[in-house]
């Protein structure tokens, strides 16, 4: 059978194949789809009987298995407290002596099911999957009525985690019957090792005591086993062990899975299960002699490029509408070079776990918080459901880490916090009590899993207690700010130290790897919708600086509802990183790349015109692909002169690519042009058959002195500051970076007076040019409103929405949607040229917006840019302003606003400049 089957007649269901591909059996029954729904506002349910004969009254119709609160569910309602579902089946497995189960993904937060009016079982907790046997209770060749009583008050004890963006109330994973014989494999866990040892720990539930053989077979039959056992009745714990030979390994470069099947035979039938398994080892080791440890897969480094899913979806919430829309979150992943994803404060739904290891991701997975004070209750809760988290996951390949707990959620203790003196009371109320119950947690996941690496809490309050892994997170935009934070993180991190520990625990030699970054925090009130790819740019190069990181978590892989820091919008379009305007070629990609040439310095630096600038770069590899081998670093010096790309230098460089870590190369000596220009310094580094390796770039901001600057340009240039107009007519008008970008919208125009040189300067003028950068202006409501933005509190960060167009550091980056604006050109009133601008981009090309930013924790109008234009003024208007030597230059918008870049603003160094011969 192939792993994923769907049931039969179930094609117009909702997520209609197996819920389980990596245990799964034949014999099975979707109930996805329309069920009978109704609340319980005054919980009237049990004592009305609504398990029984009452059900036939439930007056709406819900989508299973979408939360009652998401959209698809047809419900739609963020109703707290309980929900009762019903549905009629008549269904019976081919072998009337085969045991019946009900089985749930998940249902949020306790469940209680009724079989023809018979209790069945009840369950608690909102994200581990459970099942009822239901054998007793079921009627052959009749129909059969479920009921299912799903209450969610939101208590403080409940592991609810960050649900904020759309609540899981009541069932929100698939539900379906499955068929078993009188005897069956409960579970069976693969503990895998590089040599191709498979250790199993299988249980096994048998009606009687007897002999009974449990076979394994995968690879088409290539990998065989068989146990001879005498089982006892009830439960039986099994071990056995089966080796394969010549182990193909499991990465995300390599994602080899073992598919077949384990089958038991006996007294009791024969159970047949699906299933598969990948061989990898995932470990820490120190190399050479660093006193640091190194994350490892296969025994080997692995560099860590990664990203924090909220894993939510506009319209299903944390349910996925279709196993396709799994498949391909992964696969974007895959397609940014990303190795691993942080699955944030929730686990994931198996089957997107399946596709994680299918296509090849690794998975840092999260245990989910609670909201209330660390008492009793809160902990046996949390226990009980990460235990069944744990199981439940154990065997996907993909997952490498477990965490614990994040950001100290759930464990500071608010009700004692008045009653403790300053002493006993430490910051954020996270009391030694509870930091030792976290080591206890710690220690306990290890001994569940001591096959991966488990973190006691990824922080941002400096506060580990014991763990495998040494995180931090940090959301700080500047480049010198993250350039000394992540400095100092690194300088404090050595085995000792109380660095990042809490309640006089000290670091030991653990991987040092960051959980969480970016620039959505690192801004005042939060960066809003604004561009990311400058700030990710050397963020990364900061990262790849330092051979003690082993990795980190951007912030985020998708928008969601208050944060657009993600990779792709919400919906999944692309955002326009632009790096490919540097680099011919270049993508995100590039900086994700295991091998890597690391520019250590600024973004943008400002230079003298024709001098020589020394570049320091730094060589970072992760991966043996290339060790033993010559490979090259080609380089090549451009800019760009008023519209043509004029390369100035190249070179290349040839490099002896051995060892694993980071080391410095010799550095680049690059002349700079003899003219204003933004100056890139492109690198790629090839490989020995002329494969591109990785690309990178930094920029240089080159100035001349000259006030209306120097060109490469024939004749002279009078150049006129954007904010120089004389005159405008837009209804809202405002200018920003300093005065260097003059913003206009909706429809108006902006005045200049110009003057030309004069007779004795110029005898004649024979030809003249107009040239400005201008993009379109996309109004926000800020612009048009005004208005005091209110800062986000702590709701926020349940996922509250934003009053994103309000937020002053709003400014879209550039992705699929489209501004466009036209604008006419006319010299004293007469037009000489249209041009359509087709957007207001934002993004790592408006090089100049970025550099010249005034705050780095307030953006203004950050990597916005626009087009260069230019507009040749006919010959009969030159004629008679070579008599005037002066006009006006009107520049007027239709409809889509105008942005007009000056000097230090957009890409392109000039002012509005009229270039004359």
């Amino acid at each position: 059978m192939t792993i994923g089957t769907v049931s039969k007649g179930s094609k117009q269901l909702p997520r209609p194949e197996y819920p389980r591909p990596d245990w799964q059996r034949d014999e099975w029954l979707n109930l996805n789809g329309e069920w009978a729904f109704r609340f319980d506002p005054e919980d009237l349910g049990r004592t009305k009987r609504w398990f029984g004969e009452a059900a036939s009254s439930f007056e709406a119709a819900i989508a299973v298995p979408f939360s009652w609160a998401s959209p698809l569910s047809g419900i739609g309602s963020d109703e707290k407290g309980i929900g009762w579902y019903r549905r009629d089946v008549e269904w019976e497995p081919a072998n009337e002596k085969d045991r019946l189960f009900l089985r749930f993904g998940a249902v949020d937060y306790t469940c209680d099911v009724w079989i023809n009016e018979i209790h069945i079982g009840t369950h608690s907790g909102g994200y581990g999957a459970f099942e009822f046997d239901v054998t007793d209770a079921w009627k052959a060749n009749a129909a059969n009525r479920i009921v299912v009583r799903a209450e969610d008050f939101d208590h403080d004890y409940q592991a609810r985690g960050k649900q904020g963006y759309g609540e899981i109330r009541g069932i929100w994973q698939p539900v379906w019957l499955e068929a078993r014989p009188q005897s069956y494999l409960l579970g069976a866990k693969f503990t895998t090792r590089m040599d191709g040892r498979i250790d199993v720990a299988a249980t096994i539930v048998s009606h009687q005591a007897g002999a009974s053989t449990l076979s394994f077979a995968f690879a088409e039959g290539a990998v065989r086993h068989r146990v001879e056992l005498e089982l006892a009745e009830g439960e039986n714990e099994v071990r056995t062990s089966f080796t394969v030979a010549e182990p193909l390994l499991w990465s995300p470069e390599t994602p080899h899975l073992y598919f077949g099947e384990l089958r038991l035979d006996g007294a009791g039938g024969c159970d047949l299960v699906h299933t598969y398994f990948g061989i990898r080892e995932i470990g820490t080791a120190l190399f050479g002699d660093r006193g640091y440890r190194w994350i490892t897969l296969n025994g080997k480094p692995v560099y860590l490029n990664g990203t924090l899913d909220q894993s939510y979806h506009p319209t299903g919430y944390f349910t996925y509408p279709s196993d396709e829309e799994m498949q391909d979150e992964i696969s974007l992943m895959k397609r940014l070079g990303l190795n691993f994803v942080r699955i944030h404060i929730k686990p994931e739904e198996p089957r997107k776990l399946y596709w994680a290891d299918k296509l090849g991701i690794l998975v840092m997975e999260d245990m989910p918080c609670f909201w209330g004070n660390p008492d009793e209750g809160a902990r046996a809760a949390y226990e009980r459901e990460a235990k069944e988290i744990i199981d439940r996951d154990f065997n996907h390949p993909s997952i490498f880490s477990w965490v614990m707990f994040n950001e100290t959620w759930g464990l500071k203790t608010n009700s004692q916090a008045s009653s403790l003196t300053s002493d006993q009371l430490h910051p954020n109320h996270y009391l030694p009590g509870t930091q030792e119950w976290v080591r206890t947690i710690y220690r306990w996941a290890k001994g569940l899993d001591p096959t991966r690496i488990v973190e006691d809490n990824s922080p941002c309050n400096w506060d580990h207690v014991e763990t495998d892994i040494n995180t931090w997170h940090f959301y700080i935009n500047g480049y010198e700010e993250v350039r000394k934070h992540v400095a100092e993180v690194v300088e404090k991190t050595f085995p000792g130290s109380a660095f990042n520990y809490i309640g006089g625990n000290a670091q030991s030699d653990a991987p040092l790897m960051n959980s969480e970054c970016g620039n959505v925090w690192g801004i005042d009130g939060g960066a809003g919708d604004s561009d990311l790819a400058w700030h990710y740019r050397y963020m990364l190069n900061e990262f790849r600086r330092h051979d003690k990181m082993c990795g980190f978590v951007f912030t985020e892989f998708r928008d969601v509802v208050n944060e657009f820091n993600g990779y792709y919008r919400l919906d999944g379009q692309d955002k326009k990183f632009g790096y490919e305007w540097f680099v011919p070629g270049m993508t995100i990609a590039d900086l994700h790349s295991p091998d890597f040439i690391v520019i250590d310095a600024p973004p943008c630096a400002t230079a003298e015109a024709g001098s020589t600038v020394s570049v320091p770069l730094l060589r970072s590899s992760f991966s043996d692909r290339y060790f033993g081998q010559r490979l090259s670093l080609a380089w090549e010096l451009w800019y760009d002169n008023l519209g043509d790309r004029i390369v100035a230098a190249q070179g290349s460089v040839a490099l002896d690519w051995n060892g694993y870590g980071v080391s410095p190369l010799a550095p680049l000596q690059v002349a700079l042009p003899n003219q204003d220009a933004v100056a890139v310094l492109a690198i790629r580094l090839l490989a020995p058959n002329g494969e591109t390796v990785t690309r990178n770039f930094t920029t240089f901001d080159v100035r001349s002195g000259a006030p209306h600057g120097t060109y490469d340009a024939d004749g002279g240039i009078v150049g006129v500051p954007v904010a120089g107009f004389s005159e405008h007519s837009f209804p809202y008008q405002w200018n920003a970076i300093q005065g260097q970008k003059a913003n206009g919208g909706a429809s108006g125009r902006f005045v200049y007076d110009i003057e030309l040189p004069g007779v004795d300067e110029q005898a004649a003028i024979g030809e003249i040019e107009i040239m400005f950068e201008a993009g379109a202006k996309r109004l926000l409501t800020r612009n048009t409103e005004g208005g005091e933005y209110k800062r986000p509190d702590l709701s926020f960060m349940h996922g509250a929405k934003s009053d994103t167009e309000r937020n002053p550091n709003t400014y879209y980056m550039t992705d699929a949607e489209r501004h466009e604006s036209t604008v006419i050109v006319r010299i004293d009133g007469v037009p000489i040229e249209t041009f359509v601008l087709p957007d207001d981009p934002a993004d790592s090309r408006g090089v100049l917006s970025w550099h010249y930013q005034p705050e780095s924790r307030k953006l203004d109008e950050a990597g916005s840019y626009g087009y260069l234009c230019k507009a040749v003024v006919p010959s009969a208007i030159a004629l008679q302003l070579n008599r005037s030597r002066k006009f006006t230059l009107q520049l007027e918008a239709k409809d889509g606003g105008l942005a007009l870049y000056g000097r230090n603003a957009g890409r392109y160094p000039i002012d509005i400049a009229v270039r004359y011969r």
